[in-house]
């Protein structure tokens, strides 16, 4: 499978996301993990708080209230946690390009 192949499966897999949240579709069976670290995840990215969150569109008080256990993250941004903690550069590609 080649790039534009897995960037239009992202693109297609995010485009449902939206929608669901938006009200206008139904999810299907997701399969979230039960829990993610989601400072480990940003630590092996090597940035702070403030830049993960900017780079990847989460809000940063969001990001702190995850990672102090005050918050747990929503099926979806767990979702997208486990595609960026396996593929950063993929999410950061269709962010990009999206």
């Amino acid at each position: 499978m080649n790039d534009t192949t897995n960037i239009d499966r992202i693109m297609r897999g995010l485009n449902e996301v939206a929608d669901i949240v938006e009200g206008k579709a139904r999810p299907a069976r997701v399969h979230a993990p039960a829990d993610v670290d989601v400072k480990a995840i940003r630590t092996r990215e090597g940035l702070s708080q403030d830049a993960f969150a900017a780079k990847y569109g989460f809000a940063s008080s969001t990001l702190r209230q995850w990672e102090q256990g005050r918050r747990r993250p929503e099926a979806s941004a767990r979702l997208l946690l486990m595609v960026i903690e396996r593929r950063p550069d993929a999410v950061q590609d269709v962010l990009a390009h999206g």
